[in-house]
């Protein structure tokens, strides 16, 4: 078997260390044995979403966001139907708000985005930071990650998490976090957020595994030492 990322705008997209999100993926994909190919691909690169099997963006500037979304906007149409017909994508950190209808500045100027979900992003004038412990209903356990934006969604009906608790800021009042709808996963969490959370790593890897071939064999991978970081982390964020 093999397995084709696209990491979308490496180079603009990258802060806060979001390729380990990749570089999880791929770690556990090549435990499977698998073979895979990493395309890393920006503005002078054309896209081509029938070659991939999962695609991940990360956090950036905002002037970068623009940038990228400038040129993603000419794959409208093939993000649209990559999203209908199930392919997986993973949007970390702001690059989520370029699958909404538009995102406003300060000076309430619309950039229009992809349109592919009904909200739509505003800059916001004090940042929210804080570390973050959220729940979703299918996972077993809870996601703990970082949020570092100067912005917010609004509109959103197609929540992912729900927050259990965010260590400050007061101006984070969102109960709700992310998106999901079919296999689009899309969260402000930074840390990367598969490295922080093997649980969820396991669920998506395998989620793209028995996609390509529902026969395959899984095989069960040593997380302790992951699994113990995380668990620290929790304990800590849970006690403040």
């Amino acid at each position: 078997m093999k397995i084709v990322i696209a990491h979308l705008y490496y180079d603009l997209l990258n802060l806060y260390g979001e390729s380990g999100n990749v570089k999880a993926l791929i770690k556990y994909f090549e435990n499977q044995n698998i073979e895979i190919e990493l395309k890393e691909l920006s503005l002078s690169d054309e896209f081509d979403f029938s070659e991939y099997d999962l695609v991940y963006i990360g956090m950036g500037t905002e002037n970068n966001q623009l940038y990228a979304l400038e040129h993603l906007l000419k794959y409208k149409k093939d993000i649209k139907q990559y999203i209908q017909n199930n392919g997986f994508i993973l949007a970390t950190g702001n690059s989520l708000e370029l699958f909404g209808k538009y995102i406003l500045d300060f000076n309430k100027d619309k950039h229009k985005a992809l349109g592919i979900f009904s909200y739509y992003s505003s800059l916001i004038s004090e940042r929210i930071i804080c570390e973050s412990i959220l729940e979703d209903s299918s996972l077993d356990k809870p996601i703990i990650g970082f949020q570092n934006r100067g912005s917010k969604i609004i509109n959103n009906k197609n929540y992912w998490f729900s927050t259990i608790k965010n260590y400050k800021p007061e101006n984070n009042t969102d109960l709700k976090e992310g998106i999901r709808f079919n296999n689009f996963y899309g969260t402000y969490l930074l840390g990367p957020i598969l490295a922080r959370n093997p649980h969820l790593l396991k669920i998506l890897s395998d989620e793209i595994i028995i996609s390509k071939n529902k026969d395959f064999e899984i095989k069960e991978i040593d997380f302790d030492l992951e699994v113990k970081a995380y668990e620290i982390d929790r304990k800590r964020y849970e006690e403040k």
